[in-house]
């Protein structure tokens, strides 16, 4: 069987004991079942991750022993700040899930001009933790040793402004003059719309903002598919996607 892999937000220490977060000591006791002497594999996020085994089991708390550190690294060599256009639905939660897996670096959901989702305060602060908990999961399985920062939602008009990346880009299908990704470049934003995509200003506004516009083909891709055939790209020209095809 295989071991479950957990996110603790805590300090990670060789041979001490950790009292686990309580969703995940819930997860484990109550669905999962473990018992006293089960191993797992627990990460803080702060790199590598360690093999822990059970050591106390209670309905609604679980604590674990930390008896082996393995030194991984399993992120990729570029940074890649993804703004995605908010959503309603499963649409937006599967294009965060997807863009994790895949290594990005941030993520900040935007408001644009075709979004189809009000903004309200409340409504975004309920949002913004069911996307951390979509991002944690994501880094569970995908062996991340990090953590994708997931920040809150903004104006894509502001998220524009004095972008430090090496390059940054906004996807904007059938766009003749379409930008390749630039080898060597260690870092960059992405801008990918909502449905409807970007409007025509906002493109406009982008590139004043030195943003390049970049297609991906001449088929229209879905809001949550664009970012995983995007960073796919990153991935593979810049990232560790091309190790075994240099």
């Amino acid at each position: 069987m295989a071991r479950s892999r957990i996110f603790q937000p805590s300090e990670l220490t060789l041979n001490q004991e950790v009292i686990l977060d309580p969703k995940a000591s819930h997860h484990l006791a109550n669905v999962l079942r473990v018992k006293p002497k089960d191993q797992l594999i627990l990460f803080n996020g702060q790199g590598g991750e360690y093999l822990a085994e059970i050591s106390q089991v209670k309905k609604k708390q679980v604590t674990a022993k930390m008896i082996e550190f393995f030194e991984v690294d399993r992120e990729s060599p570029i940074s890649i700040h993804l703004a995605q256009g908010i959503s309603k639905g499963d649409r937006m939660d599967y294009a965060i899930q997807k863009s994790v897996e895949l290594g990005v670096t941030e993520i900040t959901p935007v408001f644009s001009e075709h979004c189809d989702v009000k903004r309200k305060t409340q409504s975004n602060e309920k949002k913004l933790m069911h996307w951390q908990n979509i991002m944690l999961s994501a880094c569970e399985q995908s062996g991340r040793t990090q953590v994708t920062t997931i920040h809150a939602p903004q104006l894509f008009s502001d998220w524009l402004l004095n972008r430090p990346e090496d390059q940054k880009l906004i996807l904007h299908p059938g766009d003749t003059k379409s930008t390749s990704v630039e080898k060597g470049n260690q870092s960059f934003a992405l801008a990918i719309g909502p449905e409807g995509g970007f409007s025509q200003a906002e493109v406009e506004s982008a590139q004043e903002n030195n943003f390049q516009c970049l297609t991906l083909g001449p088929r229209i891709l879905r809001t949550e598919t664009a970012p995983a055939a995007a960073i796919t790209v990153l991935q593979y020209t810049c990232g560790d996607f091309k190790k075994g095809n240099e």
